[in-house]
């Protein structure tokens, strides 16, 4: 996959590596700011489901 990504890149070794810098940083940005701010509502991983008390008295063992 990534060697058929290299190929179809345009250019010497410098610019294909240049043009692949800018793509990732492009996706990147693009993840952080887009599609991370939308999705985080909906995973809450920052809502706990221990609240403290338990719901049923522990047993000794």
């Amino acid at each position: 996959m990534y060697a058929w990504i290299w190929r179809r890149l345009p250019g010497t070794w410098q610019v294909k590596t240049a043009v692949a810098a800018v793509l990732l940083i492009v996706a990147g940005l693009l993840l952080w700011y887009v599609v991370f701010p939308w999705l985080d509502p909906r995973l809450q991983f920052d809502h706990g489901v221990v609240d403290g008390t338990p719901s049923t008295p522990a047993r000794p063992g």
